[in-house]
């Protein structure tokens, strides 16, 4: 049984980062992607029957965003070397499976976290959002730049333990276990389906 608090979903928001074809196929063969992509469906689900929002973010750039990288850029100079992740090639979608609707919110980046390069920070707070439930790939990029950023920006924090994955398991391991509860909450899909019905 969690020990994290309900949720009060008008003020919540579930995010789904860099749920995009080219980030998922990267993560193990061993892994089960469909079952993940499962899981997180089955807890957008859940936050839309609550009255939460949905929040997407994803990774793409534009030929300007590619001329802006700088060389010394460890991460992304190569991305925009080999003009890799335009903002319009489906492999920079968002997965099918996981789809926006209308009322949704929807934002695009160009660096690892989800707010340093985008409003999204601006959006939820109109909306009166506090508390971020965070799903993603991959644990060691999206997830873990997010997860701090948002700590320093005072947001109440849940990471869903079976939404986010990895390409490095051991990493993976390493931060869900390690690094990240000091952050968050450590909740899985199944606990967030009991606290929002705790509301």
């Amino acid at each position: 049984m969690s020990t994290a608090p309900a949720l009060d979903p008008k003020h919540t928001a579930l995010l789904v980062l860099d749920y995009q074809p080219a980030i998922l196929a990267a993560l193990p063969e061993g892994g089960d992607c469909e079952a993940l992509l499962g899981r997180v469906e089955g807890a957008i689900a859940d936050v839309r029957a609550k009255g939460g929002t949905i929040a997407y973010v994803r990774l793409g750039f534009t030929e300007a965003d590619w001329d802006a990288i700088p060389a010394v850029n460890k991460s992304f100079a190569p991305l925009a070397q080999h003009r890799v992740m335009h903002h319009e090639d489906p492999s920079a979608a968002i997965n099918e499976r996981l789809a926006p609707q209308d009322g949704d919110i929807v934002v695009r980046k160009i660096r690892y976290g989800g707010m340093s390069t985008t409003d999204l920070d601006q959006q939820l707070r109109e909306r009166g959002i506090t508390t971020l439930v965070v799903s993603g790939v991959s644990t060691s990029g999206v997830v873990l730049s997010t997860v701090i950023d948002a700590a320093d920006r005072d947001y109440q924090l849940y990471v869903l333990s079976d939404g986010v994955a990895d390409p490095d398991t051991e990493v993976h391991d390493v931060l869900l276990h390690r690094v990240l509860p000091s952050r968050a909450h450590i909740i899985d899909t199944s606990a967030l389906h009991a606290l929002l019905r705790a509301c």
